[in-house]
């Protein structure tokens, strides 16, 4: 319930700093560009630490496999080796995670605020449906914006209309309700308590997203295309900033043809969405060609940075314990632990000789070998 509530409060907020955007730049894109770039710059430290972690995170996956290679059959001592490398490169395996959680939920939250909200239908007591009640609406309802978008008007940009996308383009989109039937047009709208609104918006029952496919459908292809060449841009520039030996594998192949899956997703998502995810892009772009020429990023950066760790480590200087610090103290703990237990226990810690230190009997003087225990005999 928690997260719940924090979840919306983010949508909400960011619902209204588009709002308040849209009051002073009455236009919807560079309402979304504006926000977008208030947004990157607030995560600009966690999006520099997430270059840098994922970059060197992807240099030094050549000498791990060789680590998983020289010590497949023992894997503990193969994890010891690779918490050892990590920390020698100053490297947080988790730095390229937690950034990205920070980052992510801004595009679901840019989802779910341009998106336009959702009405559910009031009927009276025959049955006819008489207004609609907005739901999961993350706009101010006495915002200029939200009466812009339930009324679907004032909302291009070049010849897009920000809330089709590329599969509804050169169409006449029919919208339907909460329960999946077609919206009656020119009923109020009220809010989410079943109030009046202030501005008198009435449902739409339809989106214009243009009369034929072609060619309203061009400004579509070209924006997504831009979006495309963008993303496409931004992973061979981090491909190219890393060492000729991480260049292959499995994972760069991965990431090579992911750009494509930002395809299928834009063909179906909001043309608003495609221009907040292509400016982050040119953000991130920015921020990697910033790092490739301060030498933060890079085919040398590694092992830089791995020499600056050994000469830290050979002068003694205090280190930052930092998560990675963390995790090889408790891995060392339990392999301490793991020796512990298979150790027998020392004899002298409980106060009494143990078998192995009880002092052997001296035979008695003239007795034969074996009988020094049986009893003398009376005469």
């Amino acid at each position: 319930m928690i997260a719940i509530a924090i979840w919306q409060s983010l949508l909400n907020g960011l619902g209204w700093c588009m709002a308040q955007v849209y009051n002073v730049i009455p236009n919807y894109a560079l309402t979304i560009i504006v926000v977008t770039v208030v947004i990157r710059l607030l995560l600009l430290p966690f999006g520099f630490k997430q270059i840098k972690s994922m970059q060197h995170m992807q240099a030094l996956q050549p000498k791990i496999k060789e680590l998983q290679k020289k010590y497949k059959n023992n894997k503990q001592k193969q994890q010891e080796e690779t918490m050892k490398l990590y920390k020698e490169a100053g490297v947080n395996p988790l730095g390229g995670c937690l950034p990205m959680l920070l980052t992510l939920p801004f595009l679901f939250a840019m989802y779910a605020v341009i998106r336009p909200p959702v009405l559910a239908p009031n009927a009276d007591a025959n049955g006819q449906v008489v207004s609609y009640t907005v739901v999961n609406n993350h706009l101010p309802t006495d915002s200029t914006l939200f009466y812009n978008v339930v009324e679907h008007q004032d909302l291009e940009m070049l010849s897009v209309n920000l809330q089709c996308a590329l599969a509804t383009a050169g169409t006449v989109v029919v919208e339907k309700d909460s329960r999946k039937q077609p919206i009656q047009d020119g009923l109020p709208i009220l809010d989410s308590s079943s109030q009046q609104i202030a501005s008198n918006p009435t449902s739409k029952a339809t989106l214009d997203c243009g009369s034929k496919k072609f060619p309203d459908a061009i400004p579509y292809v070209v924006l997504l295309l831009l979006m495309l060449g963008t993303a496409i841009y931004q992973q061979r520039q981090m491909t190219k900033a890393n060492p000729p030996s991480a260049q292959a594998g499995p994972n760069a192949a991965i990431m090579k043809y992911m750009p494509l899956l930002y395809g299928v997703w834009g063909f179906a998502f909001p043309a608003g969405l495609i221009v907040y995810w292509t400016t982050a892009n040119g953000i991130q772009i920015g921020q990697q060609t910033l790092m490739l020429r301060a030498g933060h990023i890079g085919p040398e950066a590694l092992e830089r940075r791995m020499a600056e760790q050994r000469a830290k480590m050979a002068s003694g200087q205090p280190q930052r314990k930092g998560i990675m610090g963390w995790m090889n103290e408790k891995a060392n703990q339990a392999q301490q632990q793991q020796v512990d237990r298979k150790q027998p226990p020392d004899p002298k810690a409980s106060g009494r000789p143990g078998p192995s230190t009880r002092p052997p009997r001296k035979p008695t003087k003239g007795a034969a070998p074996g009988n020094q225990l049986k009893p003398k005999k009376k005469p």
